[in-house]
């Protein structure tokens, strides 16, 4: 007899029993992706609860902001909003480092035979392609760390598939070092503006190093110290530096990486960067 998949009530028991164990969860609808943000919040408009590591100022009811939806609250999982979330949610998800635990995602059968061979035994769950191994402690989670291999973990979420086999061991170093390792994705490379030189063949002044390094310092700074309202802060952050530095070919994709990981590191997405940067610059003509 054909296994039936879960009903919308078996998704509803399973996110409340994750959170009284301590597991923040979340609904996820078709294709294992999160539900989208509400009308009052699309685009972060309200601040966005990404980007902070625990939620932030929203406090919209339904299950907005992916994984920074993610909750251990049984009212909020049970309110109105996300029992109609329930009704058309095709998975159950749950936000790792939330938990304290980091999840080595193997998506095919050499990334599993790789991790036999490099990292101590620990939990393991199956997956539709692969294996899940959860390790207990939370880091930076990080994608395509190796072919096939994925890192989930903070500002992240995992499918629930159940409990899985074996015993939890503590995160080693060697998965620690496969995020330390990767460089950070910092987008598409941009391309620079050139134009002619200023007129009677002198240097622009913002190829002095010191003041070019100290526009960008201070558009790290700003992006960095954001509170709120990160995704507008990145964008206004952006257009300020193209302002200033977009029309004589002095910013080096060096300068651009540099801007688009302080933003990653607030939780702003490679797409979100690379859209932030390419407005600010139509907005400038350039």
């Amino acid at each position: 007899m054909t296994q039936q998949p879960p009903s919308r009530g078996e998704h509803l028991r399973t996110a409340l029993a994750l959170a009284a164990s301590g597991v923040p969860a979340m609904p996820l609808r078709a294709g294992k992706v999160p539900f989208g943000n509400c009308r009052r919040c699309a685009n972060n408009a309200c601040g966005g609860r990404p980007n902070m590591k625990t939620p932030g100022p929203c406090v919209c009811p339904g299950p907005c902001h992916a994984w920074a939806a993610a909750t251990t609250d049984p009212d909020v999982i049970n309110s109105g909003p996300w029992r109609r979330a329930w009704l058309c949610a095709s998975a159950v998800a749950y936000h790792p480092g939330g938990a304290g635990l980091t999840v080595v995602d193997l998506d095919n059968t050499d990334a599993i035979a790789w991790a036999r061979e490099n990292l101590p035994p620990t939990q393991t769950v199956l997956t539709t392609r692969g294996e899940h191994w959860l390790y207990l402690g939370a880091m930076q989670s990080a994608n395509a760390v190796r072919p096939g291999v994925d890192i989930k973990s903070t500002m992240a979420y995992a499918r629930w598939l159940g409990f899985g086999t074996g015993t939890m061991t503590a995160l080693p170093d060697a998965v620690r070092a496969l995020a330390a390792s990767k460089p950070a994705p910092v987008g598409p490379a941009l391309p620079t503006t050139k134009v002619p030189a200023p007129a009677g063949g002198g240097q622009c002044r913002h190829r002095t190093p010191a003041f070019l390094e100290r526009g960008i310092a201070m558009a790290e700074q700003r992006i960095t110290g954001a509170s709120e309202a990160v995704h507008t802060t990145v964008y206004r952050t952006f257009l300020a530096v193209l302002s200033t530095h977009g029309q004589c070919g002095c910013l080096t994709e060096d300068h651009v990486a540099r801007l688009f990981t302080a933003a990653q590191v607030k939780g702003e997405t490679a797409r979100h960067c690379a859209e932030a940067w390419t407005n600010a610059r139509t907005r400038l003509g350039l």
